[in-house]
């Protein structure tokens, strides 16, 4: 028994030693991942205060920025009918308002969406509404070749595609199917479907996350407490531009997630559909596109009154619904011409964000504690230990899809922590987008793009109107279904409808 120990004692101190090694590590890790590169601290120096908030709420409340009053901002009116694919959504219903506010005809604008419009407006209401699934190429040939009104039938028509699923954190192809069969195919059945119906114009809503590389989090060991700008994981900091554009598209797992890998396919197939008579182009709204209640970036924490998070020191760009919108209608304003076909800007991207400096999601977290009516903070959780378990998610959730005989006794993950997968921390690092390019004059090869709302004014706002309608409903539930629990529905309704 003696000489058992003895020999024992050797493994059993290198296992000590290994692992002081790895909490060292891990620690050590945790605090890097909790960091902010200097360089990009320099890009957002400034944090929003309580005066700052309150000025900005009481303004806002007293004068709201609405379309009416950015009118002169929205290019003149044209003498075309449109359609809108994901009108009932969020960049596409703010197209659908600046359109009527720019004095074209309800009756000659056609929303195709999956769900029915929400928003609480007159106008919207006599939008003729189609309920399409772009994922089934006949369901899309239906909406597009419906009749028009005989006073706007022979007018140029114009295709704002904005439908899409977002799904963020899903990387695997055994996973991809879903994301391909909306954003890649639907594109295409969109593409297909518009050229059929006599479009000459096509402008699409992708995403600037197309650009984002995979983040490396597990840096060398004698890197973590190095001081050299060489210890933050490979792409924790990544700037959002076009220049992915210029490439060949890169490989399924060179993307972070399924969701970009999806929408960098529909993207060339926009692009490459440009020619004289069907001009096209893309608008890749910077990575968190807000407001609505229904958004993920400030609707998520505002519908959860206790908050966990990791990314409070995080910065990163932000775009208003309003803002991206207004880039669709710049674009289209420049392609009417079928000369334009040639010009700098068709068959190509641009990225768009607030005209401000990035912020941290601590000023959005910051700003929803000081101004909303209802009850909200947040939980600090280590990031190390949040990597860690999504990769047992991930795992867990791939071997149900690798072996679905073992579904019978490993039940689905539900609620919030289902979305807790490794690419989730890739768009949970330091993400910085640019109007540079969009924001160049048209003769220069731009959209002549500036936004309407800062990210300030934008999600003090959204609070504004969330406490407005709290307010009326006194303590009856108010619920919104965001973006990511509508792409679950569609494709429970998909998996539904296919087995049916």
């Amino acid at each position: 028994m003696s000489l058992q120990i003895v020999a024992s004692s050797p493994l059993i101190s290198a296992a000590t030693v290994i692992s002081a090694l790895l909490v060292v590590y891990l620690v050590g890790l945790n605090q890097l991942l909790s960091g902010v590169p200097e360089n990009v601290r320099k890009l957002s120096p400034i944090r929003w205060s309580i005066p700052l908030l309150r000025k900005t709420y009481q303004r806002l409340e007293a004068e709201p920025i609405t379309t009416r009053s950015y009118a002169q901002r929205i290019p003149p009116k044209l003498e075309r009918r449109y359609i809108v694919t994901g009108g009932s959504g969020l960049v596409g219903g703010y197209i659908v308002l600046q359109l009527l506010e720019r004095g074209q005809p309800p009756e000659s604008i056609r929303i195709i969406d999956f769900r029915s419009p929400t928003r609480d407006d007159k106008l919207v209401r006599r939008v003729d509404f189609v309920q399409a699934d772009i994922s089934s190429a006949e369901s899309t040939e239906r909406a597009f070749s419906k009749p028009w009104n005989q006073k706007f039938r022979n007018l140029p028509l114009t295709v704002f595609h904005t439908a899409a699923v977002i799904v963020p954190s899903d990387r695997s192809k055994l996973e991809y199917a879903f994301c391909e069969s909306v954003n890649v195919f639907g594109t295409r059945h969109v593409v297909d479907a518009a050229k059929r119906a006599g479009a000459d114009i096509l402008v699409s809503t992708t995403s600037a996350s197309i650009s984002i590389r995979p983040v490396k989090l597990w840096v060398a060991p004698w890197n973590i407490f190095s001081k050299s700008d060489s210890r933050w994981p490979q792409n924790y900091q990544q700037i959002l531009n076009e220049e992915d554009f210029r490439q060949p598209l890169r490989k399924h797992d060179e993307y972070y997630a399924n969701y970009p890998a999806s929408k960098a396919a529909a993207e060339r197939i926009v692009c490459e559909a440009n020619c004289e008579s069907f001009r096209t182009g893309c608008i890749r709204p910077a990575n968190g596109v807000y407001g609505n209640p229904t958004d993920n970036t400030v609707g998520g924490p505002l519908n959860s009154s206790t908050f966990p998070t990791w990314i409070t020191h995080i910065i990163q760009s932000f775009v208003h619904g309003a803002n991206a919108a207004i880039a669709h209608l710049d674009f289209e304003a420049i392609l009417t011409s079928p000369a334009s076909s040639k010009s700098a800007q068709a068959g190509r991207p641009f990225v768009v964000t607030d005209p401000n400096p990035p912020i941290t999601y601590g000023d959005l977290y910051f700003l929803i504690k000081t101004l909303a009516v209802t009850p909200f903070r947040t939980i600090s959780l280590p990031p190390v230990p949040m990597v860690l378990l999504s990769y047992l998610v991930e795992g867990y959730s791939l071997l149900r899809l690798k072996w679905p005989a073992v579904c019978w006794i490993l039940p689905a993950i539900s609620g919030d922590v289902k979305h807790l997968k490794p690419a989730l921390f890739t768009i949970c690092t330091h993400l910085i987008a640019s109007n540079d390019t969009a924001s160049q004059p048209v003769k220069s090869g731009g959209l002549g793009f500036s936004g309407v709302f800062t990210t300030l004014e934008g999600m003090t706002q959204e609070v504004v109107e969330w406490n407005r309608v709290h307010q009326a409903a006194g303590t009856k539930d108010v619920t919104y279904q965001s973006s990511v629990s509508l792409a679950e529905e569609i494709q429970k309704a998909t998996r539904a409808g296919s087995n049916g």
